[in-house]
């Protein structure tokens, strides 16, 4: 392992922001794309903000945990609830499943998280929480040359 971070905090909202910059912050060291900064930025957005509804159900008091680590060109996160967990991980991952279709949420956060990853693990325990992890291959951008 080349560098870690770890991140904790409350599930509110607004620290769905903190985590993601806090993320890409973390993996400017290895001069990303655009892109890869942006599908980072989308992984951890999802991940945090379906830790927040579905977790915790809006319970502000609840704990969200970021992990990233970096090897070579490697990126892995790793974010942690310890909410209500998941009943039917396949079904969560199924394309426009939701549990909060009075939210008009589009289920469609583990499909967009799955593309953007290199790799995606779903673990999760009913009444511990769920964890995600995800790794991806940065591609550092080369210096043009005129």
């Amino acid at each position: 392992m080349d560098n870690e971070m770890t991140l904790t905090f409350l599930a509110r909202s607004e620290n769905e922001s903190l985590a993601r910059i806090a993320v890409t912050s973390f993996m400017a060291q290895l001069d990303p794309t655009v892109e890869e900064l942006s599908e980072c930025k989308t992984i951890v957005s999802e991940a945090v903000s379906n830790a927040i509804i579905h977790g915790y159900a809006h319970n502000p008091n609840g704990i969200i945990t970021v992990h990233a680590t970096r090897h070579g060109a490697e990126i892995s996160v790793v974010i942690k609830d310890e909410g209500c967990g998941i009943a039917n991980i396949d079904q969560a991952r199924e394309p426009l499943y939701t549990t909060k279709p009075e939210l008009e949420r589009s289920g469609m956060g583990f499909t967009i998280m799955e593309s953007f990853a290199d790799f995606l693990q779903i673990e999760s325990t009913l009444g511990e929480g769920t964890i995600i992890t995800f790794t991806k291959q940065i591609s550092p951008l080369q210096a043009y040359v005129t």
